[in-house]
């Protein structure tokens, strides 16, 4: 294993404050401060993980074990959740700004726990390599209530004196989202992602209607 240069514990804390602080801009919905954060250059991706199979595995028939992947998390060429820049998360922001927004009319409300925080040096002078965990709560009117859990691996850059989010990679957890919303954004605000999985969790439920009225249906009959 290679001697590499290890950050300091000072800027060690720094990061970390540098988090904490955009999760409290995210729970107290003040986008655009948070929006301040990124640089204008930024990637804000973010995949699941998928069930996969080990290549050990008895269960399951492998043809061609070379060519067996078992790594379940979405690669960057493959379908993300999210593949956003800068013009895209001020457009939802604004979105928000219109009162238009009705899957968010009142608003979530989340919170957002940032732990296990690593840094390293990045691959210039003025970046740095951090990774995190994260956990986000989200509630809305009465009954509603999500978890989102998942890893994060982010590059900061300093930026006229001051850290900014350069690239932010998030694997989530879930295989499947079944909130009705994902309104929760993964850097991680409420309400900055329209997520495709909604969508997806609203065809599921429709196809579970319609399954029960067949059997209703054929009970009936």
């Amino acid at each position: 294993m290679r001697n590499e240069p290890v950050p300091d514990h000072n800027l060690i804390r720094e990061v970390e404050q540098f988090l904490y602080r955009e999760a409290r801009l995210l729970d107290e919905r003040r986008f655009h401060d948070w929006l301040q954060l990124l640089t204008d250059d930024i990637r804000y991706w973010m995949g699941s993980r998928t069930n996969r199979y080990p290549k050990s595995s008895k269960a399951i028939a492998i043809l061609h074990p070379s060519r067996y992947d078992e790594d379940d998390r979405t690669k960057e060429d493959e379908l993300a959740i999210l593949d956003e820049d800068k013009s895209t998360l001020d457009a939802r922001v604004a979105r928000l700004d219109t009162g238009m927004a009705w899957a968010e009319d009142p608003p979530s409300r989340t919170r957002h726990l940032i732990t296990n925080i690593e840094v390293e040096f990045g691959e210039t002078k003025t970046d740095l390599k951090v990774y995190s965990n994260f956990i986000v709560y989200r509630s809305r009117s009465e009954t509603e209530q999500d978890f989102y859990v998942g890893a994060r691996r982010d590059v900061l850059r300093r930026v006229d004196g001051a850290w900014k989010i350069a690239s932010r990679k998030i694997v989530i957890d879930q295989n499947v989202l079944l909130a009705k919303t994902s309104a929760s954004s993964f850097s991680l605000s409420s309400k900055l992602v329209v997520s495709a999985t909604s969508r997806g969790a609203r065809a599921r439920r429709r196809r579970l209607r319609c399954g029960t009225r067949r059997r209703r249906r054929s009970r009936g009959g």
